[in-house]
């Protein structure tokens, strides 16, 4: 399946989420390639594989932050019908997330210092039970997440009257 037919009538999250993503996987990928240029220097400089593992971690961290965000951003959409909160995302492992609103216990909007830095928030729904019972939906600008919060705060307050 493309990601078009994924992510059908979904909206697309905020495109600065993906920049998000790049910065989150340098900072993942920076230390591990130093850790493997230590290692490379202290064990394995004299071996026939002496200069591999750093290059190998660097391709895959190039990947990580080049190709990665890309492939998420474009398989993360949400969509709100009427007492429904959708989430699709994956390009590994697909879900697709139904919230009814009836379910919802509370709601919060959270921002880290990386969203911070590029504008946008996550939308987290606590629901009833066990499976699944905290949905996120991320890369949303932190308006759009208010928005949402307030649209589903609202049918939950027209169900319980």
């Amino acid at each position: 399946m493309t990601a078009e037919v994924l992510t059908a009538n979904l909206q697309p999250v905020e495109p600065a989420y993906r920049n998000a993503l790049r910065l989150r996987a340098a900072i993942f990928w920076g230390p591990v390639l130093v850790g493997a240029l230590v290692l490379d220097r202290l064990v394995l400089a004299d071996t026939a594989v002496g200069g591999l593992v750093p290059a190998l971690v660097a391709l895959l961290g190039l990947g990580g932050v080049v190709v990665g965000p890309n492939r998420v951003y474009r398989r993360l959409g949400y969509a709100i019908d009427g007492r429904l909160l959708r989430i699709a995302r994956g390009w590994l492992f697909h879900t697709d997330t139904i919230v009814p609103f009836v379910r919802v216990q509370h709601i919060d909007v959270t921002e880290g210092p990386v969203d911070k830095l590029f504008g946008i928030a996550t939308l987290v729904v606590h629901t009833a039970g066990t499976h699944n019972s905290i949905v996120t939906l991320p890369g949303l600008s932190p308006t759009r997440a208010a928005d949402i919060r307030e649209a589903i705060r609202s049918e939950i307050r027209a169900d319980s009257e």
